[in-house]
C-alpha cells in the first residue's frame, strides 16, 4: 500500500479537499492506489480512464483540435484532462497522466517512457511536469503512479 495515498486521505480529511483522477498510459492504477486506503471515499471523488484521444475529449473535454496537433501525449493534452477531471467532477483538486508505456509507440521526439503530468486546483494555476522514465512498461507505469501521487499531494498541501 502507498504511504503516498496514506499522506493524500490524510490532507484531503484534514483540507475537507476532495480528489479527482484522470488516467491514460496508467489505466486506474493511481484510482487503485487511492482506493485500497481504508477511508478514502472521504477523500476520492472519482477517477477517469480515459486510453482513447475519443475519451479523452468526451469525457474530459480535451479539444480534438488539441489532440490533432499536439498529440494525446504533450503537455497540452495532460493539463487539459486535469482541468477537466475538476470541471466534471465535484472535485477540488485532479491529477492527470499521459504517455507511452511501452514497449511500442515511442519516437525521437516522444520516447518509450515520456510522461507528462498535470494537478489542478480550484482557484489555482494547473502545474505541468514531464519525466522519462526508464524500465519496461511496467517499470514506467509503476513510477508514473508514484509520481503522480506525490504531485497530487504536493498540490493538496501547497
Amino acid at each position: 500500500m502507498s504511504v503516498l495515498a496514506h499522506e493524500i486521505l490524510r490532507l484531503g480529511l484534514a483540507t475537507g479537499l476532495r480528489v479527482a483522477t484522470a488516467e491514460s498510459c496508467t489505466g486506474g492504477m493511481i484510482a487503485a492506489a487511492l482506493t485500497d486506503v481504508a477511508g478514502s471515499s472521504a477523500v476520492f471523488e472519482r477517477g477517469f480512464v480515459t486510453y482513447s484521444n475519443a475519451a479523452k475529449a468526451e469525457l474530459l473535454g480535451v479539444p480534438e483540435a488539441s489532440l490533432a496537433e499536439h498529440g494525446a501525449v504533450s503537455e497540452q493534452t495532460a493539463r487539459a484532462m486535469a482541468e477537466g477531471a475538476l470541471a466534471h467532477s465535484r472535485a477540488d483538486v485532479a491529477v492527470a497522466v499521459t504517455g507511452i508505456a511501452g514497449p511500442d509507440g515511442g519516437s525521437p521526439d516522444k520516447p518509450v517512457g515520456l510522461v507528462h503530468f498535470a494537478a489542478a486546483r480550484t482557484g489555482r494555476k494547473t502545474r505541468h511536469l514531464a519525466r522519462v522514465f526508464p524500465g519496461d512498461r511496467a517499470a514506467v507505469r509503476a513510477a508514473t503512479r508514484e509520481t503522480a501521487l506525490a504531485l497530487l499531494a504536493e498540490m493538496m498541501e501547497g
